[in-house]
């Protein structure tokens, strides 16, 4: 069986590209491994707080992603606190921030 994934560099890019082309703003906070890393969002709400999402693949191998923190909005530094450590156990962790008032999730995957 092959594995014909694409680089992460080259996913994240794309659909951070296509964030904000789409009036989304998505920046790369860190750069996680090239090739494998996982990728971690955080979907800043503003006022409202934050959401992590942490990329999973399911069952049938499809990208999708798993809430962090319960689910629910965070304050802002509870949410960055979450992703210090996060990136402390992986070292190859991309973390994306997107900036939406709605909490809308740019990236490409159903929320698992």
């Amino acid at each position: 069986m092959s594995d014909t994934r694409i680089a992460t560099d080259l996913w994240v890019m794309a659909h951070v590209r296509r964030s904000n082309s789409e009036g989304i703003p998505a920046t790369v906070a860190r750069r996680g491994d090239r090739s494998g890393g996982t990728v971690l969002l955080k979907l800043n709400q503003l006022e409202a707080g934050c959401r992590v999402l942490v990329q999973a693949r399911g069952p049938d191998g499809k990208l999708g992603w798993l809430a962090a923190l319960g689910g629910g909005l965070v304050a802002e530094g509870e949410a960055d606190e979450y992703i210090a450590r996060a990136v402390g156990r992986d070292p190859d962790l991309w973390v994306i921030e997107v900036e939406d008032r709605h909490g809308r999730n740019p990236f490409a995957g159903l929320d698992l």
